[in-house]
């Protein structure tokens, strides 16, 4: 990367990309890591010399989040793609019937826990939560990661994305759904259905 950006057109644009590439560098591989994982490294350099190569398209400085998220994502699609991955299809039936709610109430994992749902939810870590993520189809994925752990809005997202809000706003219930379900089966692998599993 630093080949590339000692090419430029001036001293003052590099440093200015410099600037604002590092301010995000940080925030940029946390969202690479929960969207594709070990190619975050790969992902964030790619997005680095696009953005550097595109640099003059930055008219504001105050964008360059939004912007280098967008580049970020694409680089996660040209990935996808070249790894030949298809979108994966579910069962969005069973997926849109599932409670994870109604699933812990049901199933009483903590039996004499006066906040199961709590208890439920304080088994889980932050590699759990990331391999549960891992797990979902990128359809789902990306905009789940978008909005509730980047803290986009559905319209920001799917104007980044490029489809109509109504078909966002259903990927994201239907993906909420899916993570609820893969967190429970995620818990019933891995032994978190018991009191004290994290103890």
């Amino acid at each position: 990367m630093g080949d590339a950006i000692s090419t430029g057109s001036g001293t003052a644009s590099v440093e200015r990309f410099r600037r604002l590439a590092e301010s995000e560098l940080g925030r940029l591989y946390a969202l690479a890591r929960r969207l594709v994982g070990d190619d975050a490294e790969d992902v964030v350099q790619e997005t680095l010399l696009r953005a550097y190569r595109g640099f003059s398209q930055l008219a504001d400085d105050g964008a360059v989040r939004d912007w280098l998220t967008a580049i970020l994502v694409n680089c996660c699609h040209d990935l996808w793609r070249a790894q030949g991955r298809r979108v994966e299809t579910v069962e969005l039936e069973k997926a849109d019937e599932f409670s994870l709610f109604r699933k812990i109430a049901d199933e009483d994992p903590f039996p004499y826990s006066d906040s199961v749902h709590l208890d439920f939810l304080q088994q889980f870590g932050g590699e759990d939560v990331r391999a549960v993520l891992a797990s979902l189809p990128e359809l789902y994925r990306v905009p789940l990661v978008l909005v509730h752990m980047a803290g986009y809005h559905v319209k920001e997202v799917a104007f980044m994305l490029e489809v109509p809000l109504g078909t966002m706003l259903a990927r994201l219930h239907r993906g909420r759904k899916l993570f609820e379900r893969e967190l429970w089966s995620y818990a019933e692998r891995n032994g978190l259905l018991k009191e004290g599993a994290r103890a």
